[in-house]
This record gives C-alpha cells, sequence and structure tokens, in this order.
C-alpha cells in the first residue's frame, strides 16, 4: 500500500502534495466563478481561515477567461474544476489555473484526454483525476455489480492510465462518495494500485453540524491508516467552516499544528467555577492565535492537573478560585474572576521550546 510518505511530490503552485510532505487543507468556492469581486472576497476569507488551496467551478470558456483576473488577487494556488468539455480545461490551463480537476471518462475521449495532457504537460500543470459514485463507466459497473469500492477505485485506476498513455504523470487522485464505508474502502484499494498522491474528502457530507461528523469520522480513519496527501472537508454552507474543521481534524490527529488546541472537562457535580464559559470565551479569542498549545480548562482537582498533565497550561477549579498549573505542575492559585485574563497573559509569555 502506497503511504503518505511514499507517494509521489506534485506541484500545485507553491504547494508540495505527497512523498510526506504537511498534508494540504483545500477547499471549493461556492460563489458563481464569473462573478470575480464575490469569488475573491470569498478566497481572500478561506485564506485568512488557513486554507493552502482552492476549487473554482469552470462550467464555461467564458468563465475560464476570468481566471487570470481571479488568480492575480489571491495568494493561493488555484485549481479548475471542469467537466464535460476538454476545450475548457485547455483553456483553464492556458489561463493560469495551477492545476486542473477533471473526470478523464467524461472528457471526451482519449484524443481529447491526450489534447488536455499535451497542454498540462507543456505548463506543468498537474491534473486531479476525480471519481464519484454519480459518474462511473457503464462497462465497470456491469463488472462490480454495481457502486462499490472494487468499481471506483478501478474507474480511478482505468483513469489514471489513460493519462499515463499520454506520456503524462503529473496526477494526483481521488475517489469519492457520501458513503463514509464507500469511499474509505475504495481509498484503501487505490493505495493498493497507485503512488499518486491521494485527495481525500467524503463528497456531499450534508450540513455543517452533520457534514462536520461525517467528514471527521471518513477521513479520521484514513489519516490514521497513513492514507491521503491532501484534504477537504464539503459541508452544505460557508466553506470557511470547511477549513475549520480540516484543521482540526489535522490537528486532533497530531498530523499538523495551526494553534492552540482548548481541552475542557465535560463538567459534573463537583464544578463550581464556569467551566463552559470559559472555555468558549477562550476558544473564541484564541481561535487565530498561532502559537501551536494545548490549553486545559478542567472542573475540579478529581479531573485537573492529573489527567490533564499534558496541556501547556491550564486550570483547574475550585470554590470561587482555581489552580493555574503547566505541564501538571501547578503554579499558583487565580481567583475565578481573573482567570480569563491570567491564561491570556500565561499565553502570551508562554515560550516554545
Amino acid at each position: 500500500m502506497f503511504l503518505r510518505n511514499s507517494t509521489k511530490v506534485i506541484h500545485v503552485g507553491n504547494v508540495k502534495i505527497g512523498g510526506g510532505n504537511p498534508i494540504i487543507v483545500q477547499s471549493m468556492t461556492n460563489t458563481k466563478t464569473m462573478d470575480v469581486p464575490a469569488t475573491v472576497a470569498q478566497i481572500k476569507q478561506l485564506e485568512a481561515a488557513g486554507c493552502e488551496l482552492v476549487r473554482v467551478a469552470v462550467p464555461n470558456l467564458t468563465t475560464a477567461n476570468v481566471l487570470p483576473d481571479i488568480k492575480k488577487q489571491i495568494n493561493i494556488p488555484l485549481v479548475a474544476d471542469i467537466h464535460f468539455d476538454y476545450k475548457i480545461a485547455i483553456e483553464s490551463i492556458k489561463n493560469g489555473a495551477d492545476a486542473i480537476r477533471i473526470n478523464p471518462g467524461n472528457i471526451g475521449g482519449y484524443n481529447c484526454v491526450k489534447a488536455v495532457a499535451e497542454v498540462a504537460k507543456q505548463y506543468q500543470v498537474p491534473i486531479r483525476v476525480g471519481v464519484n459514485a454519480g459518474s462511473l463507466d457503464a462497462k465497470i459497473l456491469e463488472k462490480h455489480g454495481g457502486v462499490n469500492a472494487e468499481a471506483l477505485a478501478e474507474s480511478a485506476v482505468v483513469n489514471v492510465r489513460m493519462l499515463e498513455d499520454c506520456d503524462f504523470d503529473n496526477i494526483v487522485v481521488s475517489v469519492k462518495a457520501s458513503n463514509i464505508n464507500l469511499m474509505t474502502d475504495a481509498s484503501q484499494l487505490l493505495a493498493q494500485h497507485l503512488y499518486y498522491p491521494q485527495h481525500i474528502g467524503l463528497t456531499e457530507a450534508g450540513t455543517p453540524y452533520k457534514g462536520a461528523i461525517r467528514s471527521s469520522v471518513a477521513l479520521g480513519i484514513l489519516l490514521k491508516q497513513g492514507l491521503g496527501d491532501t484534504i477537504r472537508v464539503s459541508i452544505s454552507g460557508d466553506p470557511v467552516e470547511e477549513i475549520k474543521v480540516a484543521k482540526e481534524i489535522l490537528q486532533s490527529l497530531g498530523l499538523r499544528k495551526f494553534g492552540i488546541t482548548i481541552i475542557a472537562c465535560p463538567t459534573c457535580g463537583r464544578t463550581d467555577i464556569n467551566v463552559i464559559e470559559l472555555a468558549d470565551r477562550l476558544e473564541m479569542f484564541l481561535e487565530n492565535n498561532p502559537k501551536p498549545l494545548t490549553i486545559a480548562v478542567m472542573g475540579c482537582s478529581v479531573n485537573g492537573p492529573g489527567e490533564a498533565r499534558e496541556a501547556d497550561l491550564g486550570i483547574a477549579g475550585g470554590k470561587g478560585n482555581a489552580v493555574l498549573f503547566r505541564k501538571g505542575k501547578i503554579i499558583r492559585k487565580v481567583n475565578e474572576d481573573d482567570l480569563f485574563h491570567t491564561l491570556l497573559e500565561e499565553i502570551d509569555r508562554y515560550e516554545i521550546q
């Protein structure tokens, strides 16, 4: 199986994907791409949230022609998402797309794929081969008895081989579905056959709340196994929320460090300070703090410095006060009213070793 440290390294603009490089967080705009001001504004919001690669829909040649206007105003690589018309893919490449996403099986046949591959090779632009459960070849469906992991994986392999036959290997590959087991099984199968970096994500995951949960389960399974070189959390909502969830998934697994992590006890009858309010306030205030620290907000001595001894800083509540601790060692006692500002001061002073 080709795990992320053994996949081919692909360059998308100034971003490296695969070969053990950091797992890249990406998203896709939901504006009309032709509306350049709105699209650029959303990409700027995504950049500020930590997005490292952004995809835009390019449904026609007119849209392909506005890509230069978008690209010159943003700071992260731009990927053009194309279906059905190979000419749109070619124009997107010529207009500065840092990568394109196509399904070679629906782009118009071998000659069309070859034409796209030749231009992509000339401009050194990668192609993401994207296969999903709704776009499988009829022969593959018949062979495997419908939509299943084997059909998805084989479809991706066939499409990649088509590009390789065109002397093109600057490839990222993905197999996506809205079913967690289907997507994860297909991604695992794919890793047995192709050494190209995998883009992983649960497509059509749903609303922000349930979509975040379902995506976390699906991505967590694969990432823990060493699969996945770039990820997207797909939710029906503000794409900025996709970035927040994706970063938290990677940080929770220890695969990336994006800033401060707040851990907090669930509270119980022993709790004498307002843990929930303090944790919420800290998380909101520290959302964009880049220090890679873990801060613990614990309700009592039972689950205080002991259970949270690995936290860089934390508090354990008492009656009207709390003890402040660092790496499990108590520093001093703090009045409840001063906890928030005391923690902020300690975080500001904390020197990363």
